[in-house]
């Protein structure tokens, strides 16, 4: 704790039931996903309430949690040498969601790349397994549609979160709070955008069925996953970006003292590349139809 006595850069916490909690938590969100899918424990699938209970003790957690560090922020204990553990913390954690899409990208080259190779027994049906990719029959969402509004929203909302961070920093609170309200609406957007995009491909089925309909689900679960993850990460970093107006609305954070504002717009600035990629990728490269 911060006081008068403390002669030293670094904070210790007060004893906290948090991290108890959440890993509790996080366990019987865990085992409860495991139940409602496939049943466990003797609980029949689609058994939902364990599922849900642990989800509700993770954010109990979350809120908790993270409200106790605002607090301690608040409270002057996050001196410079806290400060870089904070920012280094919050690197490291970036550097792991990398790793986590690359599991995602690396699954789809794999589909698109590899997924007739290993039966190939000459060059020339290597090359055509390529060249079948989506699979015959498929119809794929157009790149120049929704996907090209999603990533021009995303990109504006890139130059909003940094004009806010950029005003904050030279005690502009009014232009902060008006770029973090435009990049908190323009978030909302992405991902009312893509719900309406995934309705529109679960409604006419688009990846599912027709020619080559053995491989279909292949293109769809890798397409879902790697672009639903995505979103959920947009909705998270929402989420963080909405906390972060509301402190500055209730005059949290100074020009000198703002990590949690600069590890939004840095984590925000990381969806955005990482749908760059996904555009390019998955919609432009590898989504147009076989010719």
């Amino acid at each position: 704790m911060a006081h008068d006595g403390v002669k030293h850069d670094y904070h210790l916490v007060n004893p906290s039931a948090y991290p108890l909690i959440g890993s509790i938590a996080a366990t019987a969100l865990a085992l409860g996903g495991v139940v409602w899918m496939k049943g466990l424990f003797g609980l029949e699938k689609g058994t939902s309430w364990l599922f849900f209970l642990g989800l509700a003790g993770v954010l109990f957690t979350m809120v908790g949690w993270w409200r106790d560090v605002v607090n301690e922020a608040n409270g002057g204990d996050h001196t410079p040498v806290v400060s870089l553990g904070l920012r280094y913390g919050m690197i490291l954690f970036i550097a792991s969601e990398v790793m986590f899409f690359v599991a995602w990208f690396w699954i789809f080259f794999e589909m698109a790349l590899f997924h007739e190779v290993r039966a190939a027994s000459s060059i020339e049906e290597v090359r055509n397994a390529w060249a079948t990719w989506p699979p015959q029959g498929i119809e794929t969402v157009g790149p120049w549609q929704l996907p090209l509004v999603n990533t021009l929203t995303l990109l504006l909302s890139g130059t909003t979160v940094t004009w806010a961070h950029h005003a904050l920093q030279q005690g502009d609170r009014k232009s902060a709070k008006t770029g973090l309200v435009l990049t908190v609406i323009l978030g909302a957007l992405f991902t009312a955008i893509q719900a309406y995009e995934y309705s529109h491909i679960l409604h006419h089925n688009f990846f599912f069925g027709g020619e080559g309909a053995e491989n279909s689900g292949l293109y769809g679960s890798s397409f879902f996953m790697a672009t639903g993850f995505h979103g959920f990460h947009v909705l998270i970093g929402t989420i963080f970006l909405l906390v972060c107006l509301i402190r500055l609305m209730g005059n949290g954070f100074t020009p000198q003292k703002h990590f949690g504002f600069e590890a939004a717009a840095w984590y925000w600035h990381f969806v955005d590349v990482v749908w760059l990629f996904l555009f390019a990728f998955i919609y432009v490269v590898f989504g147009a139809p076989p010719h």
